[in-house]
């Protein structure tokens, strides 16, 4: 019997998934960089109480399109810089903020 080996194309192959997180951006100040907030809830193992947490990550925004109070899915990367280890995969949400123009008139008290 002759046997047949068939192959799979490279796309196909179960790639190993890179962790992605949705958070809440907190800070837009640097250059293609933005702060994203994560809001971790974990039951206590003692009191069953449910604790919250904060965790701030450091991602990387090609384009600067995100702004501050966006909700966003950051994913796991290679290292970019000495704390950047993500970066931005899509705008969930805007915020509410963005919306308003970026430059408030001028007002001349006489």
């Amino acid at each position: 019997m002759a046997e047949t080996t068939v192959t799979t194309p490279v796309a196909e192959q179960a790639a190993p998934r890179r962790t992605e997180k949705v958070g809440l951006v907190v800070s837009t100040k640097m250059e293609k960089t933005i702060v994203v907030e994560i809001e971790m809830r974990k039951a206590h193992p003692k009191y069953k109480r449910v604790l919250k947490s904060n965790k701030k990550f450091y991602a990387h925004d090609e384009q600067n399109s995100a702004r501050v109070g966006d909700m966003v899915r950051i994913r796991e990367t290679r290292p970019l810089s000495k704390l950047k280890r993500w970066s931005l995969e899509e705008i969930i949400r805007r915020s509410s903020l963005s919306a308003l123009p970026d430059e408030k008139p001028v007002v001349v008290a006489k």
